[in-house]
Formats: C-alpha cells, sequence, structure tokens
C-alpha cells in the first residue's frame, strides 16, 4: 500500500505557530511511518506546518503521489483545517479515496471527525492500530465488518451509525517500537524560535500517573509511565548525531525524570560514548533533587521545564497536580544554585479563582523567579475533566477549535469574563519580563538581544493594551 501521512495544511498560519515560531518534526506520524515501513508498505510524509503549506500545495502534492491511504494526524486547534482539508481532498481526488484520522482530538471527539469526512479514526496509540487497518484496508476496502475487528479504531457503519471498536491495550515494551522514520522529514528545518538552530526531538516515554485535570496525557497516553530504556535512547541520540550531525536535542516527554534509574542510566550512556550534545527536557518539581540537577546540567542539558501551573495551593491540589508551592521555590532555587537554567509554566483562568488569585500566581513566578515564565489562558481540551468540568457548568464560550492553542481565552470562570482572562495573561508577561532584575540578568548572560528578539509580537501586543487596562491593572 502507499500510505501518505500528513498534518493539515495552511496551520502554520494558526496564532501558535506565528507567535512562537517554532518548528518541530511529527513524531507520532514519523513513527507510524516506521511500523509501516518494517510492514512493507511506501510511506511518504507532507509535514505542512514546517514546509508552510498552503492547501493547493499540499493537493498537488498528495495527487502527485497517488497514495492508496491518506492519514491525517489533529490536534485541536489544527482540526477545522484538517477537516477542511478532507474536504477538498475528497473533492479532488474522489470519495474513495481511505482517509484516516488520528491523534488527540479525533480520539476524544470520534463522531466530529467522521461527521467531517473522515473515514476511520485511530483512537489513542497509534502504531499498531494504523498497521492492521492499512492491511485490512489493502485487502478489502473499508468493509465495516472488516474494520469492526480491528481494536482501536472508530467509523461509521453501512446504516451511518457512529461504531467504536474495544480499546487496544497500550504497547508495554517500547523498545519494540522503530525509531521515527526521520529520512521521511526535513531534517535541516527543524528550528527552535525561529533560529536556524538545526534540532532533534525525541519521546523517551508515554503516560502520565497524575492525571491533572486539565492536561490530556494521561487520558491519551494512559495513567501508567512506559519508558523506553536508557540504552536504546541513547542509540537513537546517537544514530541521530552521526547521520545528521544535530547536537540539539528535545525531549518532548512531559516528565523526562519521573524514574531516577532512566536518568542515570542515560547520563551514563552518552558519557560512555562520548558524545558532546546538548538538550532541554521538562520534569516536576518533585521529581528532582540537587544531585540530580547538577548531573543533569554537568551532562549537557542546557533547560528543564517544570509545570508549576499556579501560585495557589488550593487551586494545585483541585487540579491534582500533587506538588507544594515550597516544592517549586525548591526546585527553582537548585537549578540557580547548580548554573543550570529553569523555565516555569504557569496557568491562569481556573474557574473557581478570582482576580486576584490570578494575580498571586504572577507574584508567586516573580518571588520564585524562574529564568523564564510561560503564562497560558486555561484551555478545555477534549478528553480532560477540565472539559467536561466547563461543559456541565456552561464556562466555555468560545466553540471554535482554532482558538485553543492557550493563547486566548476560550472560556470564563465563576468570578471572572473571558475578557479578563485575556487581560490577565497580557498583565502576566508584562509583570514577569519587564522587571529591571529579569532583563539584567538577560544582559549579564548575553541573551537579552535573543529574548527580546523572540517576545517582539508579544511585546507589541503588551504596549498596544497597556493604556486601556493600567488603571485596572495596575
Amino acid at each position: 500500500m502507499r500510505v501518505l501521512l500528513t498534518l493539515p495544511p495552511d496551520v502554520h498560519r494558526l496564532e501558535i505557530y506565528q507567535i512562537i515560531g517554532m518548528k518541530a518534526p511529527p513524531l507520532g506520524l514519523a513513527t507510524i511511518a516506521s511500523v509501516l515501513e518494517n510492514a512493507g508498505h511506501k510511506v511518504k510524509i507532507i509535514d505542512s506546518p514546517t514546509l508552510e503549506m498552503g492547501i493547493k500545495e499540499w493537493l498537488s502534492e498528495i495527487k502527485s503521489w497517488s497514495p492508496d491511504v491518506v492519514g491525517i494526524s489533529l490536534l485541536t486547534p489544527t482540526a477545522p483545517k484538517g477537516y477542511r482539508a478532507i474536504k477538498f481532498l475528497k473533492e479532488e481526488m474522489g470519495e474513495d479515496l481511505p482517509i484516516i484520522v488520528g491523534g488527540p482530538h479525533p480520539t476524544f471527539l470520534p463522531e466530529e471527525a467522521l461527521s467531517n469526512g473522515a473515514d476511520v479514526v485511530v483512537r489513542g496509540e497509534g502504531e499498531i492500530t494504523t498497521l492492521e487497518l492499512i492491511e485490512v484496508i489493502g485487502k478489502h476496502g473499508l468493509n465495516p465488518e472488516k474494520l469492526s475487528r480491528v481494536k482501536g479504531v472508530a467509523f461509521k457503519n453501512s446504516d451511518g451509525e457512529v461504531v467504536q471498536t474495544e480499546q487496544r491495550p497500550y504497547i508495554h515494551d517500547l523498545d519494540k517500537i522503530p525509531w521515527p522514520a526521520r529520512h521521511l522529514l526535513p531534517m535541516d528545518k527543524y528550528t527552535l524560535f525561529g533560529k536556524p538552530i538545526r534540532i532533534a526531538h525525541i519521546m523517551a516515554s508515554r503516560g502520565c500517573p497524575y492525571g491533572c485535570m486539565y492536561c490530556s496525557t494521561s487520558y491519551f497516553w494512559g495513567r501508567r509511565i512506559r519508558i523506553r530504556s536508557a540504552k536504546n535512547v541513547a542509540d537513537e541520540v546517537e544514530h541521530i548525531y552521526n547521520k545528521y550531525g544535530i547536537k540539539q536535542f528535545v525531549f518532548t516527554d512531559d516528565e523526562f525524570t519521573l524514574v531516577r534509574k532512566f536518568v542515570y542510566g542515560f547520563l551514563d550512556e552518552i558519557k560512555e560514548r562520548g558524545l558532546d550534545i546538548r538538550f532541554a527536557c521538562g520534569s516536576r518539581v518533585d521529581h528532582v533533587n540537587k544531585e540530580m540537577l547538577k548531573r543533569l546540567f554537568d551532562s549537557g542539558c542546557t533547560a528543564i521545564y517544570f509545570g508549576i501551573e499556579s501560585g495557589n495551593q488550593e487551586t494545585l491540589d483541585r487540579i491534582h497536580k500533587r506538588i507544594t508551592l515550597e516544592q517549586a521555590e525548591r526546585a527553582i532555587r537548585w537549578v540557580k544554585e547548580v548554573g543550570g537554567l529553569a523555565t516555569g509554566s504557569f496557568i491562569l483562568g481556573f474557574p473557581w479563582e478570582t482576580i486576584d488569585d490570578m494575580k498571586r500566581t504572577v507574584e508567586f513566578a516573580i518571588k520564585i523567579d524562574p529564568h523564564y515564565a510561560q503564562f497560558t489562558a486555561l484551555t478545555p481540551y477534549p478528553g480532560t475533566p477540565l472539559f467536561q468540568y466547563a461543559k456541565e457548568n456552561g464556562l466555555i464560550e468560545d466553540w471554535d477549535w482554532e482558538h485553543y492553542t492557550t493563547i486566548r481565552a476560550v472560556m470564563r470562570g465563576f468570578n471572572f469574563t473571558r475578557k479578563q482572562l485575556s487581560a490577565m495573561v497580557r498583565y502576566a508577561y508584562r509583570k514577569f519580563y519587564l522587571r529591571w532584575g529579569f532583563i539584567r540578568r538577560e544582559m549579564r548572560a548575553g541573551r537579552l538581544k535573543d529574548m527580546l528578539g523572540i517576545l517582539a509580537k508579544e511585546l507589541f501586543s503588551w504596549v498596544r493594551e497597556t493604556v486601556v487596562h493600567h488603571i485596572r491593572w495596575r
């Protein structure tokens, strides 16, 4: 079978791409591609956001390759452009072309995807499901009886009713999954913040045991952490290092440091192989100690990302974060003591909070003073407990999925409006970044020019809104 895997066209125009300027590879599609190639199928990947493809160019590229099946990966903010692309694809290549969709958004809203032109939805972890699905389509087309034997899919039967098959078990041994098919990706185009820094992304684990109410990770990948062996991850790093000459890596795991044995094993592997690399990773403030942080930063870690989320302990408890403010403050202090760099993530707009509560989160961010801070508007992604809570309480006011980027507010709270939440996000960025302490630190580190470039578009927005909101938010 000739299988074309792609992201929707035109998504590079979404505000999250425009503001952040980040280009990252579709690791999920690339891993599925490896599985399909190993089974003898011919695969092509179109990374349309990285290539900045519009609909016409995208359609032309697909038509020229004449696939037997097209698979499209959808996140919540990219879903509308994905549905539009399916419509045009069916018009151009015929209704008989099988189109499958996967990713978090259709996993949790399969009926929506099927009502917008998709023939089959791959729900959850996609490697084995997609392989079995392609085999069935190759032999039997979109025969509902045959599709019903594939675990982890959704489709419409001959009566137009949505059928969801039995959930597929998670892949326990991740070492058995082949590495992403990077030879199918434009590896020279992946950058960070719009700078021409060649960078590679790696996922070392799947799953999260915590189940925070706003995060889909636990509900898409499962509540149990599954982690690759340190050797397998180091082998992949070494392969990328030797084949592509890339020395900068980003670990896309939400929590890279959950299993200490893995972390130390990976660092030992890198040292033994003499790999001169730099990497960034994510962590939790309750999963690090000073010794681990020192080892990480001594071994090439350039930055660590902590999801702190709130400066209010009551909120942390209600969202099931399972950390304390003291742990957050201590983790940031340790990073500085070992000479590392930390970014803290903070979410504004939890439904029960007040404007003063949000201000306390900003004040807490300034107090613990990570090197950088990310402030986002709470966003109710489908599949999360927050989504259900917000629906039941009538808090969601904007149902345009393209706006679900965490950059703009789509829901109100019990004590604040959507407009007020948007203003608070701007307030948070101004308060944190337009401080002499932050500016002086960036000047001393020689990073101020780069940082101003990254924040230029946001700074314009802040300055524009300052006059309007100065009296209210000062």
